[in-house]
C-alpha cells in the first residue's frame, strides 16, 4: 500500500542525502520525495510517498525518527490530508486539435505556460489521479515532454 509521510526536519546541508541514503541502505522503496522550507526558514517540510505493508512502513517511521536532523514524522495515509502535484506538459499542437486540447485544459482547470507554433506547455495541479488522468487524456495529442513534481501534502484541520 502507498504511504504519504511528511517528516520536519531541521534545514541543514546534508538532510535530504541522509534521507535517500537510509532508504537506499535499507532496501526501502521511495516513489517519490518533494522538500522544501516551512514558514520557518529553519525547517523544511519532506512529504515522502512509498509503498510497503505494515512492518516496512513501521521501520521507515521508527528510522526517519532516528535521524539526526529530524523534528517530526507523520504518516498521513490514514488521516485527513490535502495533496497536491505539480505537471508540466508540452504537447504536439495542430490546428486540428487545438479546440480539443484546449477543451481538456478547461475540464482539468489547467493554464497555458508556454504557446508556439507547434508546441503547447500546460501546467496543472491537482491530486497524483488527477495528474495521471490529464497525462492519459492528453497522450493522444503527441506528448512531447512532461515534468512531474512529487506529492506535496498537509494535514487538513487543525492539529
Amino acid at each position: 500500500m502507498k504511504h504519504i509521510i511528511s517528516v520536519l526536519v531541521e534545514n541543514k546541508f546534508g538532510t535530504l542525502n541522509r534521507v535517500a541514503a537510509m532508504f537506499s541502505a535499507r532496501g526501502f522503496n521511495l516513489e517519490s520525495i518533494s522538500i522544501g522550507e516551512t514558514e520557518d526558514s529553519e525547517i523544511s517540510r519532506m512529504t515522502i510517498i512509498t509503498k510497503g505493508d505494515d512492518n516496512i512502513i513501521s521501520q521507515i517511521l521508527k528510522q526517519l525518527n532516528r535521524l539526526i536532523d529530524t523534528i517530526k514524522v507523520t504518516d498521513l495515509t490514514h488521516q485527513p490530508h490535502l495533496s497536491r502535484e505539480l505537471l508540466l506538459i508540452t504537447l504536439k499542437l495542430g490546428r486540428s486539435s487545438q479546440h480539443e486540447i484546449f477543451e481538456l485544459i478547461n475540464v482539468f482547470k489547467g493554464k497555458v505556460v508556454d504557446i508556439k507554433q507547434k508546441s503547447i506547455t500546460i501546467e496543472v495541479v491537482g491530486s497524483p489521479d488527477k495528474i495521471n488522468t490529464s497525462i492519459d487524456m492528453f497522450r493522444p495529442f503527441g506528448i512531447k515532454e512532461i515534468a512531474r513534481s512529487g506529492t506535496v501534502a498537509l494535514h487538513r484541520g487543525e492539529n
